[in-house]
């Protein structure tokens, strides 16, 4: 390695350990990481901003896409949709605690699946602890639960986790391809998930029929506090979400229909609806762009022009022929190691700076140092884009960096959202107590996913 190579190595395994350890915000550190590379001319602002033959830069359609969910999401919060969707399935179940726990969390995977998983915790933690408080039972397993579910949940969909968006923009995958090849897995996890939960957690929670009561009087049609924009939304999110479907027929880009359906909303919103203040004793005014998690969006920002860096001067191409070198090219044992080294990393290190990196040595492996794999031609269908000994890797990044996220606390975004939540209500959640369920929720999970993509593309 040359001095600039080390130097651009330096700034970016610097900024990802300040990242990793969370020792200063992250969108700062990624925008400090960002302006040195530009400022030493590590890479050239044209090249980071709009993307060469060989380097991608920011990548636009991710940024696009996340901007138009964040609107659409925010808006629709304000409805109150999720709590009523909340509080009417905990009744369903007539307030069973063991029953409440895999609703919430069937209900949270389903959502995390079509929002995406930070935004589902955001709305739904808030209602679980309110039900245990009413309920006289700790929230801290309820809410591990939860964020475990979306995690797995979110892993389905190109929209439901922020690594699948990035693989999606970087590998040219439709939202069809993530229904295709990650959905049936996830579905099949979730399954287990809910099983691990009957056997583990059934005989442990335990509460009394007063306190069931009191769920059960609780009035979900409270929960809607503007039905008429609730209408809108759900028109709007029906249509978004027909639109993933068939985007690849339209040739739109999923960011184009997720712009489209936030400006449809928009211009639907009308005036903006009033909610409550910091004090409760007053109204405040809405404004949509509150909605729209500028943190998250300069981070990726400035996640992105580090890795064109990386790339420019040729860092990630080193670091794909070692692991060409370590598999020998053989696509079953690469596709297995991305798949375990994807869920570990992930679960110490947030899994956004580690996919960013990762696609861009995908994006430059050499396919044809790359064994030929025995998988069928229905298999290799959405192959349009990449070699057939490449095409298994990008699913094995997907299902291991989304699903190790639930490895440890800090693995994903929405585990450090809950663990928030839940201290600034008095039930701070341990970093060993969260391990003792991430643990082997993940490692089955990872087994299961191993099995299925060596069924599906390797035997």
């Amino acid at each position: 390695m040359d001095f600039t190579q080390v130097l651009a190595s330096f700034i970016f395994v610097g900024a990802y350990a300040l990242i990793a350890f969370q020792v200063i915000d992250k969108t700062r550190i990624a925008l400090a990481g960002a302006a040195v590379m530009l400022l030493l001319k590590l890479v050239n602002q044209h090249t980071a901003f709009h993307g060469t033959e060989q380097v991608h830069g920011i990548d636009w359609n991710t940024i696009f896409l996340l901007l138009g969910m964040m609107i659409i999401v925010g808006i629709t919060k304000e409805t109150g949709l999720f709590q009523w969707l909340a509080i009417r399935s905990a009744k369903a179940v007539r307030a069973h605690p063991l029953g409440i726990m895999i609703i919430l969390s069937l209900v949270t995977a389903v959502a995390s699946a079509f929002l995406d998983n930070v935004t589902t915790v955001l709305l739904i933690c808030p209602v679980v602890l309110i039900l245990t408080k009413a309920m006289e039972t700790d929230p801290v397993p309820f809410l591990i639960c939860i964020v475990m579910a979306s995690n797995i949940g979110g892993t389905a969909t190109l929209v439901g986790d922020p690594p699948n968006i990035m693989i999606a923009s970087a590998a040219k995958f439709g939202f069809m391809d993530f229904l295709r090849f990650d959905a049936p897995v996830v579905a099949l996890i979730m399954g287990v998930f809910v099983l691990i939960l009957w056997l583990a957690m059934g005989p442990r929670i335990q509460v009394s029929l007063k306190a069931r009561a009191r769920v059960l009087q609780m009035d979900e049609g409270r929960a809607i506090l503007d039905p008429v924009l609730l209408r809108k939304c759900l028109l709007v999110l029906t249509l978004v979400l027909g639109g993933f479907l068939v985007h690849g027929y339209l040739h739109l880009e999923p960011a184009t229909i997720a712009l489209a359906g936030a400006a449809l909303l928009l211009l639907l919103l009308g005036r903006e609806p009033r909610v409550p203040s910091a004090d409760d004793n007053d109204e405040a005014e809405f404004h949509w762009y509150h909605t729209i998690e500028w943190g998250t969006i300069f981070f990726f920002i400035g996640l992105f022009i580090m890795v064109s860096g990386l790339v420019e001067l040729g860092v990630i191409d080193m670091l794909g022929r070692s692991l060409l070198s370590v598999t020998h090219g053989h696509v079953p044992a690469l596709t297995m190691l991305v798949l375990g080294f994807s869920g570990v990393a992930s679960g110490v290190i947030d899994n956004i700076p580690f996919v960013a990196t990762m696609n861009a040595l995908l994006l430059g492996l050499d396919p044809s140092l790359l064994t030929a794999i025995p998988a069928s031609d229905a298999a290799l269908a959405g192959a349009t884009h990449h070699p057939p000994g490449v095409f298994p890797l990008w699913w094995a990044l997907s299902l291991g960096a989304c699903l190790g996220g639930n490895l440890t606390l800090v693995g994903a975004s929405a585990n450090v959202v809950v663990a928030g939540i839940a201290a600034r209500d008095g039930y701070p959640i341990d970093f060993v107590r969260f391990l003792k369920y991430g643990v082997p929720v993940t490692v089955i999970s990872i087994l299961i996913s191993a099995v299925y993509l060596w069924v599906l593309f390797l035997r």
